[in-house]
């Protein structure tokens, strides 16, 4: 599904992904870890075409992105749920729903029932404006959104960052059902141990922009592997 082999990223002359290669897959949760400033962001930036890499290649489901921009890739099937969650304050949640119809084609201009079944306060507050909702709404609409694009591959860059715990379990139990469900391929990016542990099929750990430890869940409790994300 997604294959990332050998990347290299730069802001000017710091370099801040260093041969970074990853995978991936359909019905599995991939789960990058680290600690601050190790590169786990500009590996989505990457995937995502906000940053263009220095060498190196992204691929998804067997096309090679190149240089194409953000909305090429989203219409190829990659949806985002950046850090900090990014909805339109002024606009309703209808309309930060309706701004994922960007990308897709006319019959499929519509929200998806799942997206309600998943996170039912939406459906109570499509009128709201989308900077009266609280953290943890504005992150369920911030899914919401990306799942309205008809994603193969959904992004999600600190899902459970300032969220309350009884979201954090909402938001987990979402990101099971679509990988279950779905069959969609999910790449989080996370800090909070324990969410990975529970959903992850994969983690990787970075550390200096680069991928030191690849392996399953269970392995997260290995002195050797917890050494890369303590402070």
């Amino acid at each position: 599904m997604l294959n990332v082999s050998n990347v290299d990223l730069y802001y000017g002359a710091a370099q801040a992904l260093r041969s970074v290669s990853m995978q991936a897959n359909k019905a599995e949760i991939t789960c990058v870890l680290g600690r601050n400033g190790v590169g786990k962001t500009s590996l989505l930036r990457a995937i995502v075409g906000q940053q263009a890499i220095r060498s190196g290649e992204i691929a998804f489901d067997g096309h090679v992105l190149g240089r194409e921009a953000p909305y090429a890739r989203a219409r190829r099937g990659i949806g985002f749920v950046p850090q900090g969650r990014e909805v339109f304050p002024l606009l309703t949640v209808k309309e930060n729903l309706q701004t994922g119809f960007a990308p897709l084609k006319r019959s499929e201009k519509f929200i998806p029932d799942h997206v309600f079944e998943l996170f039912p306060v939406l459906k109570t507050m499509l009128g709201r404006r989308g900077g009266d909702l609280s953290g943890g709404q504005q992150q369920q609409l911030a899914i919401g959104r990306a799942l309205v694009t008809r994603p193969g591959l959904l992004v999600l860059d600190e899902p459970t960052e300032g969220i309350q715990p009884s979201i954090i379990k909402d938001i987990g139990r979402a990101i099971r059902y679509l990988k279950e469900h779905s069959g969609l391929a999910i790449l989080l990016v996370e800090q909070y141990l324990d969410f990975c542990r529970e959903l992850a099929d994969k983690v990787y750990i970075m550390d200096r922009g680069e991928i030191v430890f690849e392996g399953k869940a269970e392995d997260l409790d290995r002195p050797e592997v917890r050494k890369h994300l303590t402070v």
